[in-house]
C-alpha cells in the first residue's frame, strides 16, 4: 500500500541532515534529536518535541532546544538510554573525525543559543570512527565505539567526565567496519557490520563467535523481544531477517526498496513491525512476524517466509530526497520519526497497523 504522508512535519532544520534519534530516557514526553550535516555553516542539533497543537486540536512538532555543534558534520547521533540530557555524536570536519558525549544544559530553555556541555571525547581511535553504541536495555557504564578497523569497549563515568578504554580489538587489515548493533538481551554480545560479512563478538573475550558470510549490509538491528533474531538492510535493496543460531541462510526476506535500503528498525514493543528507509525517497512499514521456539529449525520458523502474501503494510512516499534516518518512539511505540537528506522531519502514527493480540 502506497500513499503520501499524512504525518506531522517539522521544518526547523535549515541544512541537510542524516541523523535522528528517539530520546529514550524521557518518559514524560515524546522527543527526538536531529543533527545537521553542513560543510560551510555551523551545524545544529535540534531537540524536537511532540506537543498538543497551539490551536487546541491535534498535535505538532516544536523545537524544545536548538544547540550549536562546534565540531563539524554529524554522521551518527544516539541518545543515552538512561539520561535524557546525554547523547553521543560521531562527527567529521575536513580531515578530522571523532566522537563526543554531550550533555544538554539544565537551563537550555532560558537561553537563545545555549552551549552544549562536553562530557567526554572518545580519543582512542586511529582510523575513521563510524558508530557509537549504547546498551539499549537500560543503565550500563559501558559504551562501544566502532571505527573502520577496531571495536573499542569503554568504561564511562559521566559525572566525573571520564572515559577509559577497557578493551580494544582489531578486525584485521582485510576488513572494513561500517557500523553495528548491541544485543539488548545480552550485554556481552555485539554485532559488527563488515564490508562483506556480519560479525558477532563476545565483549568478555573480544573474540568473534559467529558470522554471516557473503553479506553486504548497510544496517542491522536486534529484535528487542526475541533472542538471536537480527534484521539487516542489504547493500542493494533487500531486507533479511536472521536467526543467528542458523546463520547460513535468512529465515525471512523482504523486498526492501526500489533503490538502496539504508536503515531498518524493529518496533520496540510490536517487534513484528519493521521500518525501513531508503534512497528511493520512501519509508516502508513491514509486517514480518517470526515464531521463534527453542528449536531454530522448527517448521514454524523455516516456513514463515511463504505464509505472508504481501508483508508491505504501507509505503510513505511524500519525500523529495533520500531518507537516511528513522526512529521509533520508545514512549509511544505506534509513532515514528523520519528524516530525509533535505532536513525534513516527519512524525507518523502506525496505530491502524498494530496487530491485534
Amino acid at each position: 500500500m502506497q500513499g503520501r504522508s499524512t504525518g506531522i512535519v517539522y521544518g526547523g532544520l535549515k541544512y541537510q541532515a542524516r541523523c535522528i534519534a528517539d530520546v529514550r530516557a524521557d518518559t514524560d514526553q515524546t522527543c527526538f534529536l536531529a543533527g545537521t550535516l553542513t560543510l560551510r555553516e555551523e551545524n545544529e542539533i535540534h531537540l524536537i518535541r511532540l506537543s498538543p497543537a497551539s490551536a487546541g486540536v491535534g498535535v505538532e512538532l516544536v523545537c524544545d532546544g536548538l544547540f550549536y555543534h562546534p565540531s563539524g558534520e554529524i554522521w551518527d547521533l544516539s541518545s543515552c538510554p538512561f539520561n535524557p540530557r546525554i547523547f553521543s555524536v560521531v562527527f567529521s570536519s575536513g580531515e578530522t573525525h571523532g566522537a563526543t558525549i554531550w550533555q544538554i544544559p539544565e537551563l537550555y530553555g532560558q537561553s537563545n543559543s545555549p552551549q552544549l556541555e562536553e562530557l567526554v571525547s572518545l580519543d582512542a581511535h586511529s582510523s575513521k570512527i563510524k558508530r557509537i553504541l549504547w546498551w539499549p536495555s537500560g543503565k550500563h557504564d559501558k559504551l562501544i565505539s566502532i571505527d573502520e578497523e577496531n571495536l573499542i569497549l569503554w568504561s564511562i563515568d559521566s559525572s566525573a567526565k571520564t572515559a577509559k578504554v577497557q578493551s580494544k580489538e582489531s578486525v584485521g587489515v582485510m576488513h572494513y567496519l561500517s557500523g553495528g548493533t548491541w544485543d539488548p538481551h545480552d550485554r556481552n554480545s555485539v554485532v559488527a557490520i563488515c564490508d562483506s560479512s556480519v560479525q558477532c563478538w563476545d565483549l568478555r573475550t573480544m573474540k568473534k563467535t559467529n558470522s554471516i558470510e557473503h553479506a553486504h549490509i548497510r544496517d542491522a538491528e536486534y529484535n528487542p523481544n526475541k533472542q538471536h533474531i537480527l534484521v539487516t538492510a542489504d547493500d542493494e535493496s533487500g531486507i533479511h531477517i536472521w536467526d543467528l543460531r542458523m546463520s547460513k541462510f535468512p529465515i525471512r526476506e523482504l523486498p526492501g526498496h526500489a533503490h538502496w535500503t539504508w536503515a531498518v528498525r524493529h518496533n520496540p514493543e510490536y517487534d513484528e513491525l519493521i521500518l525501513s528507509a531508503g534512497t528511493d525517497s520512501a519509508v516502508n512499514l513491514w509486517l514480518a512476524p517470526i515464531t521463534c521456539g527453542d528449536d531454530p529449525t522448527s517448521e514454524s520458523l523455516v516456513d514463515s517466509p511463504t505464509r505472508q502474501v504481501d508483508p508491505l503494510l504501507h509505503s510513505y512516499s511524500d519525500y523529495e530526497d533520500s531518507v537516511y534516518g528513522i526512529s521509533w518512539s520508545s514512549r509511544e511505540p505506534w509513532m515514528f520519526a523520519s528524516l530525509s537528506y533535505d532536513g525534513r522531519v516527519v512524525v507518523e502514527s502506525v496505530k491502524s497497523y498494530i496487530p491485534k493480540k
